[in-house]
């Protein structure tokens, strides 16, 4: 892009020099909102449906940037994106898509959560820029590769936790900075997902039930491969290791970003939860290792730095848990089903999903909420934010002002799926001495970030990464 605006500039100022012409500005000769197709992205959207069809839409913002390839493996899903983008080629597999479509300035990922990190790296080694849904990988390991990547090629990220461009954040931070309530050594956070299948069986495979147009194949990707199985595309994979992230990864992504971001955390310590599970008998749970539990609880360690002298810990609730509502908020307060407590020692701080209607409550004074309701679209101010800092470049004032680029969204995303590696480490099971089965990962689970290891449980560390099916490997630097 920044060769396209100095050559312009350049052919301009010739003729300018050479001929003395008045020039009429593009915006007055193509009307009000006019963009020069010089100063526009060509867009590619990978995953094309859905989730991935808003991502598009506010990419594509009016036409202030160009659709020039659409992605998805079921043509259906993606219909309206199609219609909308008639002159985009459309393509079912993002491999001939990147291949092909040479003049792609960015793609915006809206894919089940396995595929994310397969994607993304292959878009970034191919320089382009890329707009991930959250959680931004399936995997800590993932996570931990595309940071590395995006700063290796220069390559400008955001991941799609919309909240993290609400202003709600912004003052959220400041009153953690001026210690309104105290040093805060306590986060708890709950959400009501999850609103899909978990704690069962993997539902029986069936071809006839396949959808005509569905590429399911592409579909698995580097996911085992398997004949069709009704009930997970295009939704209710959420709910199945193999292919989602459970609640914590669908929701967490939004609601740890504010006080992750205010208290200014890094690499957690430790990590432990208890789940609820399907139970077969009152005495005997049924072990349901392919499928995301019902419910967990959550607590992620982090250790003591300049910022949290005394250290903090999130409790994070799922599945219809909620902590106790504090003393300071009993009167008057009403928990919503998805939210943040934030504890301190003179008060509480709180705020809904995407950081909005962040609370202050400080001991003996009354509630002061700061009002986020006038910001307009989180989604669309998000992604724009990314759209025009590919313009600028990497390194660019735009860029350094994202609020989840990889060099955050990374680490960031670790954090996160620390939680989803210690419920499945919950699950791991073997028999002991006596014969009988026992749970052996039910434990308080150490934490080496830099060398991203579980240092007490070596079995854990399987779910630091996962295996690839052959021909979707992951690439290494």
């Amino acid at each position: 892009m920044a060769f396209k605006k100095s050559r312009r500039d350049f052919v301009v100022k010739s003729t300018l020099a050479a001929a003395g012409f008045f020039i009429v500005p593009r915006h007055v000769l193509g009307g009000p909102g006019f963009t020069a197709p010089s100063d526009q992205l060509a867009i590619a959207a990978i995953g094309s449906g859905g989730k991935g069809g808003s991502d598009l839409k506010n990419a594509f913002n009016g036409g202030k940037n160009r659709i020039v390839a659409l992605c998805d493996v079921d043509p259906e899903r993606a219909t309206q994106a199609i219609k909308d983008h008639s002159k985009a080629s459309f393509y079912y597999d993002y491999r001939v898509m990147l291949d092909k479509e040479l003049d792609i300035d960015a793609v915006t990922i809206g894919t089940p959560d396995h595929t994310h990190a397969l994607i993304a790296q292959n878009a970034m080694l191919r320089g382009k820029h890329v707009y991930v849904q959250k959680p931004l990988t399936h995997t800590i390991s993932e996570a931990r590769l595309l940071t590395q990547i995006a700063e290796k090629y220069k390559i400008v990220t955001q991941m799609g936790n919309q909240g993290g461009s609400n202003q709600g954040v912004i003052r959220l931070k400041q009153w953690v900075q001026d210690q309104e309530i105290g040093r805060i050594e306590k986060v708890q956070v709950w959400t009501n997902r999850p609103v899909w299948p978990q704690g069962i069986q993997m539902p029986l495979a069936n071809e006839n039930e396949k959808p005509e147009k569905l590429d399911w194949d592409l579909w698995l990707g580097p996911a085992t491969k398997r004949p069709f199985t009704p009930g997970l595309h295009p939704f209710n994979w959420r709910g199945f290791w193999e292919y989602g992230t459970g609640s914590l990864g669908d929701m967490g992504c939004h609601l740890f970003d504010a006080p992750y971001k205010a208290l200014q955390l890094g690499y957690p310590s430790g990590v432990q939860c208890s789940v609820v599970d399907v139970y077969k008998e009152m005495w005997r749970p049924e072990y349901t290792p392919e499928a995301c539990p019902l419910a967990a609880k959550v607590a992620i360690d982090f250790p003591a730095d300049k910022n949290n002298p005394n250290g903090v810990v999130f409790e994070w609730m799922d599945g219809g848990l909620q902590p106790a509502i504090p003393e300071e908020l009993a009167a008057t307060f009403v928990p919503k089903t998805n939210g943040v407590y934030m504890m301190g020692s003179n008060g509480v701080i709180t705020c809904d999903t995407y950081g909005n209607h962040p609370t202050l409550f400080k001991k003996g004074q009354e509630p002061l909420l700061f009002d986020t309701s006038v910001q307009g679209n989180l989604d669309l101010n998000h992604n724009q934010a990314w759209t025009e800092a590919c313009k600028t470049g990497h390194g660019s004032i735009e860029h350094k002002a994202l609020t989840s680029s990889f060099d955050y969204a990374g680490p960031f995303t670790e954090t996160v799926l620390m939680g989803n590696l210690a419920i499945r480490s919950h699950q791991l099971r073997r028999e002991n001495a006596s014969g009988r089965e026992e749970y052996f990962g039910r434990k308080k689970l150490y934490w080496d970030g830099v060398n991203m290891k579980i240092t007490n449980l070596e079995e854990a560390n399987q779910f630091v990464t996962k295996p690839y099916r052959k021909g979707w490997e992951l690439s290494n630097l």
